[in-house]
Parts: C-alpha cells; structure tokens; sequence
C-alpha cells in the first residue's frame, strides 16, 4: 500500500480574513503616530516673493520662523491692517524677538545651536522698515544666519 495516491487534488483553504482588521489596526496606529501634525497656526497671510536662486532648507528643524504679514480677516477686527509679526502662534513686537530666539536655542541640542536658521517669511508687500528691523534684532542676540523664504521664479 503506498502512503501516496496518485491523480487526486486536494483543494487549498481559504486563508482567514479575521488578521487582516488586525493588520490594518497596526498600520493606521503607525501612520498616527509618525505623521506631524503643523506646530502654528498661520496667523498672518503671506504671499511670498518670486526669486532665481531658490535653495531648499537641509534640515527644517534647525530653523525658526519668523512670520510678517497683514493679519488674516479673523484677526483684522482686533489687530488691523497693517503688517505684524508672527513668532510661534502669537503677535509679537521687535523687541520680543530676542526671547523668541532664546528660547529656540534653548530648545535644540548642543551640537546643533551652531547650525540654527533664522527663517523670514514676509508678505512681498511688506515695507522694508519692518524686515530691517528685524534684522537689526537678529543681529543683537547673535543670531547671523538668516534666510529669506521666496518661491522659485516660473520662467
């Protein structure tokens, strides 16, 4: 007698569908943890200027933005028309931008205060006096390393 017949087919089972909602579970609490959600609200509309040599930013959390702008039609009734400043989620003045870069310094590693990017985001119709101010206040707490956010020139 052989162990083995010939010529018959035995049929496949069907695999189990109760893994897959386990898997999908697994997958979506993934994606729920990794994904950042955006840090601030944009509280100033900004419409970037057009520029030739735009370069992209190595490590984006190295950088903190600094926001200048006409506020967006919420805050207009309390704030008005005319351009402000935006640091973190708040209207800041000039002179409270020395704290803003403390504490931003404050937040990165040793090793990484060195390489910390001071980003401006202006409105292309934003008067000048502002940004030089600013700038003057950067160059106060030492912070020297600036750039400018802008969108590539479509040609």
């Amino acid at each position: 007698m052989s162990r083995f017949k010939k010529g018959e087919k035995k049929s496949t089972p069907t695999g189990s569908s109760g893994s897959i909602s386990d898997i999908v579970f697994m997958l979506l609490f993934f994606f729920m943890v990794t994904t950042q959600m955006r840090d601030t609200e944009n509280k100033v509309m900004v419409t970037m200027p057009q520029a030739s040599e735009v370069v992209k930013l190595e490590r984006k959390d190295l950088s903190s933005y600094i926001n200048v702008g006409t506020p967006t039609r919420t805050y207009q009734a309390q704030y008005g028309t005319d351009s402000r400043i935006q640091l973190n989620d708040s209207f800041k003045t000039v002179s409270d931008i020395r704290d803003f870069i403390a504490a931003e310094r404050d937040a990165m590693s040793e090793a990484d205060r060195q390489f910390m990017t001071t980003v401006i985001k202006a409105d292309e119709n934003v008067r000048m006096g502002i940004i030089t101010d600013i700038k003057q206040e950067l160059r106060r707490c030492s912070a020297l390393k600036i750039m400018y956010a802008a969108t590539r020139k479509s040609e």
